[in-house]
């Protein structure tokens, strides 16, 4: 696929310096763009890359007009406009309208004519899929499960029994919607199994990653609203919330019944405690270790960072002494007081 100039500012928006019939077939770093690719510089520090670039056009800050001579487009967020023209020319694989002989379809499953259902994939019974989905090779969806319409599941994706996926959903390979929530009732030395008996709730324009994990919900529903993007190798418990336009990085833990407030970030590798709140607006480091409510929003930090194996040891030993530490601290600034006011210890 190729596109012009003034076709990318015709459907982006940005304005367009220089030759608008310079066609483009690929975005690329602006160290190795060629004359038919397009890149893009979204700092300031990077501009001074343009001087040995041999892309062909380039996508800038609206105050950089002057840091190039190649033909570009000046747009507020050269970023988001890159992606949206990576996109464009980058449109994902999709494979032929209809069910493949391989796949195993209920007879009472819902799929749009549009769909695309690979070879492998099961489909349950009372299942929905919408218009111009595709569910890739030996994916899952469950009985009486919901997929809505233009969603991307890959293969090896599993939707479990009555669970919903939102409109233009993408979830990786790998990916387990819908497995039960980690619930048992101690009885006699032994653990005896709660059922899980909600859903999983996800809503439109929400990603998960490869190898993620969102657990149903124990009574009520665990659910992932709209415009969520989730890392790789997440695991969400039963019963949490995340709130819409929220987004996690890898590895990170969120134990049952937490809530996300909505716009969070949250770094890769943090844990959640479960039962908490977390404000809107809520930014969480990575590695940070979150045990109790977030009621304001903010950026939260608990990692500590490196250091060599004997410096480690030597100051967790500090660490189990804090108490200690303070106490004593207190006893020798009481001391100190009385030391140098001696007319109040003798009143």
């Amino acid at each position: 696929m190729t596109v012009t100039l003034n076709e990318l500012v015709a459907r982006f928006g940005g304005e367009l310096v220089g030759d608008g019939t310079r066609t483009i077939r690929q975005v690329a770093p602006l160290a190795q763009a060629a004359q038919d690719e397009i890149g893009f510089v979204s700092q300031s520090k990077y501009l001074a890359q343009l001087a040995a670039t041999q892309a062909g056009a380039v996508i800038l800050p609206l105050d950089a007009r002057d840091a190039s001579d190649l033909p570009r487009i000046l747009t507020a967020n050269p970023y988001l406009y890159f992606a949206r023209v990576s996109a464009l020319l980058n449109p994902p694989p999709r494979p032929p309208v209809g069910i493949h002989p391989a796949a195993t379809v209920a007879e009472d499953a819902v799929i749009a004519a549009d769909a695309c259902i690979a070879a492998g994939a099961v489909i349950g019974t009372g299942a929905v899929i919408g218009a111009r989905t595709v569910i890739g090779a030996n994916s899952v969806v469950g009985d009486h499960a919901r997929v809505g319409a233009d969603c991307l599941l890959h293969a090896h994706v599993t939707v479990y029994h009555r669970c919903e996926i939102g409109d233009r959903a993408i979830l990786h390979s790998g990916c387990v919607i819908g497995a039960d929530g980690f619930g048992f009732a101690p009885n006699d030395g032994r653990w005896e199994k709660i059922p899980q008996i909600g859903r999983v709730m996800i809503g439109d324009d929400v990603e998960v990653g490869a190898c993620t994990t969102i657990d149903r919900g124990a009574l009520e529903d665990t659910v992932i609203e709209e415009g969520v993007k989730l890392d790789n190798l997440i695991q969400i418990a039963h019963n949490v919330v995340v709130g819409a336009h929220s987004a996690i990085a890898a590895c990170t833990g969120i134990a049952g019944s937490a809530r996300i407030g909505r716009h969070c970030t949250i770094g890769g590798a943090a844990m959640i405690f479960g039962h908490i709140e977390i404000a809107d607006g809520t930014r969480i480091s990575t590695n940070t270790l979150i045990t109790k409510s977030l009621p304001k929003a903010g950026t939260y930090t608990s990692a500590l960072p490196f250091s060599e194996h004997e410096v480690w040891q030597k100051n967790a030993v500090h660490m189990r002494n804090l108490d200690k530490l303070v106490k004593r601290v207190k006893q020798l600034e009481t001391r100190l007081g009385e030391l140098e006011n001696p007319s109040e210890r003798q009143s």
